[in-house]
């Protein structure tokens, strides 16, 4: 995945949250819906979130350094975690708040024209920013389902902001739902049942965002077909004999560390083991671009008796 493609579309999905957040307050405001404030406030943190994602890909763009010494591209996955860690579950504990003081004092939801047409333009609108989200991860999936896609990317962007954009849709819907329903039967109840499904919609978002982040910061390894074209790469070096082990580790989105242990002939020279490992270090950066850091270890190959 090519780090153009996520900032395409976080810029897309902040120009809409924030657009969107605007005339949420502006309806809620008029309205006094609980379910109005919640989306709000769900627009206001996915908003933030954005620009959260935007300061880190700038962040790690930075050059290495003597203290890190493989570059700064896994602050990624910190702005990621932060993304929802705080956000989120501040986003979604609000809106539960919110949805339960509506649910204990409820009272009518005024100017239900205007809750109801805001909502509809914000579906449209949060429609045409997924639907970037989804041409951008098309565009690098491959065979891959969006779920299979969302675990298994080592770019946090578009995987978070799938996660909003569905998140949205579906909390756009709740509200609508909501409000609907405490208009038709003057029960101001609904509107908070509303709030309070939105806010466990963040929390869920929110935990599976944690595990995914958390996972990228512990360090994952590269995805299978990507070691199996490193393997591939080195064997076809002409002095790798065998690949005793391989190890991957991704320091950043599109950074990858390839250590391996490389069995040779026991009859080549010092100068032939050089010049063969530079030429392997060439084919593998050839085959696997973002192979950014390569360390090969050669040993001899021994019969089982040694």
């Amino acid at each position: 995945m090519s780090a153009e493609g996520g900032t395409r579309a976080v810029i897309a999905a902040l120009a809409a949250n924030t657009g969107i957040a605007i005339s949420k307050f502006v309806a809620f405001a008029i309205t006094g819906s609980t379910s109005m404030l919640s989306e709000a406030i769900h627009s206001v943190a996915d908003s933030f979130n954005q620009v959260l994602l935007l300061v880190g890909g700038k962040h790690a763009a930075r050059k290495a350094t003597d203290q890190h010494a493989f570059g700064y591209g896994r602050i990624r996955y910190v702005y990621g975690f932060v993304v929802a860690i705080i956000l989120f579950f501040v986003g979604g504990a609000y809106s539960l708040y919110e949805g339960w003081h509506k649910w204990t004092h409820p009272h009518p939801v005024e100017q239900v024209r205007i809750a109801i047409g805001v909502l509809l333009v914000a579906i449209i609108l949060e429609s045409f920013s997924l639907r970037t989200a989804i041409r951008e991860a098309n565009a690098v999936r491959g065979t891959r389902s969006l779920r299979k896609f969302i675990r298994d990317a080592r770019q946090p962007e578009l995987p978070v902001i799938l996660l909003e954009d569905i998140g949205a849709l579906v909390g756009l819907c709740l509200a609508l739902f909501g409000v609907s329903v405490a208009a038709i039967t003057g029960d101001g109840k609904w509107d908070g049942l509303g709030a309070i499904s939105i806010g466990i919609l963040l929390m869920l978002i929110a935990v599976v965002l944690v595990r995914e982040m958390s996972s990228m910061l512990v360090g994952e390894a590269a995805l299978p077909e990507e070691i199996s074209a490193v393997s591939n790469a080195l064997l076809s070096a002409p002095v790798v004999e065998t690949l005793i082990h391989l190890r991957t580790l991704h320091v950043g989105p599109e950074e990858l560390l390839v250590a391996a242990k490389i069995g040779i002939d026991p009859n080549v020279t010092a100068e032939q083991i050089v010049q063969g490992i530079d030429e392997a270090e060439r084919i593998l950066r050839q085959t696997v671009p973002n192979a950014t850091y390569i360390f090969l270890e050669p040993d001899f190959l021994r019969s089982p008796q040694e």
